[in-house]
């Protein structure tokens, strides 16, 4: 087939890429570098791992040959206890990452907008389009806070069917402040609330809200405070009005047999992993504190297992370059409102330790 004969949708055609992270043994190939040395801090990962449980129940996992539960049956049954909501409103999937698309899938028609309020997940706004929604970016004050006024103004005068929300907000770190959620709530639009990293958070989840707001969803994952990122499975709390429809629209057997698994099992030592994120917590607080002593970061408050720092007397690309030579990677941000910020992920102790070793260095020397 030439070329020209190939018919692909134009605004895909035009459209930039999403820059995801990559693996150790990426990063140990490009760097030159051991994996067995790299410290990676770029991602909000938990360094942890899964629990031990899940390792030895993935060893011996029955039934590959068969697919799975399409309802993910059990384990809604489990996440129903875990948050108290029930689960013919929980709704599973291969990651938050699959909801926000079968959201977008169940709201948006041509014409349609969403609110994106940046800087924020990039997944919200890089999916929009794919379903053919206008992405309208209202962004966040200096302090990172929600302009509501604006958002407002922008759901009175837009057909805006959903607004996106990642609250504690990533990569700032912190928590939308519960009345402005509230405010918003009385919108006529459908709020998403993302809560990847409620576990790490000094508030509780805003799951049981959704019985009360029917233009509610929350959102949330395993991959972070249950150490699942890379078998990927997710959750959604949803209105009963909505469930009927997601179950149309949802792919039969989006989450795995293995990731099924391992969910269930980490709900089944919840404590063991919730001791484990109040741990990494820890790190970020002491984080925190070590990035104000320093003269080139300027750390903002974190209610996550991250930390954003916004870079001074250096570029923030040179300062994630050095940290790469000497074996610590994390993330680097090109563009608005970021242009100068690293966010920093919260490792073991030990991890956290040579990572200051290697940042008091810098300082002292100016070489790593």
């Amino acid at each position: 087939m030439t070329r020209d004969k190939v018919r692909i949708r134009r605004d895909i055609a035009s459209m930039s890429a999403y820059t995801p992270t990559t693996s150790l043994d990426v990063f140990a190939k490009r760097l030159g570098l051991p994996a067995e040395d790299l410290i990676k801090l770029d991602a909000n990962e938990n360094p942890y791992g899964p629990s031990p449980r899940v390792v030895e129940a993935l060893a011996s996992l029955p039934n590959m040959q068969v697919y799975p539960d399409p309802e993910s049956g059990r384990l809604r049954e489990l996440l129903a206890e875990y948050t108290g909501v029930p689960a013919a409103q929980i709704l599973c999937g291969a990651g938050a990452d699959e909801l926000i698309e079968l959201i977008l899938q169940l709201f948006i028609e041509p014409g349609d907008a969403i609110i994106n309020t940046p800087p924020t997940f990039a997944m919200y706004s890089f999916n929009a389009p794919l379903y053919h929604a206008e992405v309208i970016d209202i962004y966040r004050r200096a302090d990172f806070s929600l302009d509501l006024e604006a958002m407002a103004e922008a759901v009175t005068r837009r057909n805006v069917k959903l607004v996106f929300l990642c609250s504690p907000n990533n990569p700032s770190g912190g928590l939308i402040a519960r009345e402005d959620i509230r405010t918003l709530l009385a919108l006529p639009t459908t709020i998403v609330i993302d809560e990847a990293y409620i576990e790490f958070a000094e508030q509780e989840s805003l799951a049981q809200w959704v019985a009360e707001y029917p233009n509610l969803i929350v959102l949330r994952t395993l991959s972070k405070w249950a150490g699942l990122a890379g078998l990927r499975v997710g959750y959604g709390i949803f209105p009963r009005a909505l469930m009927p429809h997601l179950w149309k629209i949802k792919q039969p057997y989006n989450v795995n047999v293995a990731a099924d698994l391992a969910a269930r099992v980490s709900l089944h030592d919840a404590e063991h992993l919730q001791e484990r994120a109040r741990h990494l917590a820890r790190q970020r607080e002491r984080m925190e504190i070590a990035f104000a002593e320093l003269p080139y970061l300027a750390p903002y408050p974190s209610q996550s297992n991250f930390v954003l720092n916004r870079v001074t007397g250096m570029s923030a690309a040179d300062f994630r370059d050095r940290l790469a030579r000497a074996g610590i990677i994390v993330r680097y941000y090109n563009k608005p409102r970021l242009y100068d910020h690293i966010r920093i992920s919260a490792g073991k102790p030990d991890q956290v330790d040579r990572l200051l070793e290697v940042l008091r260095a810098l300082h002292s020397d100016n070489v790593l």
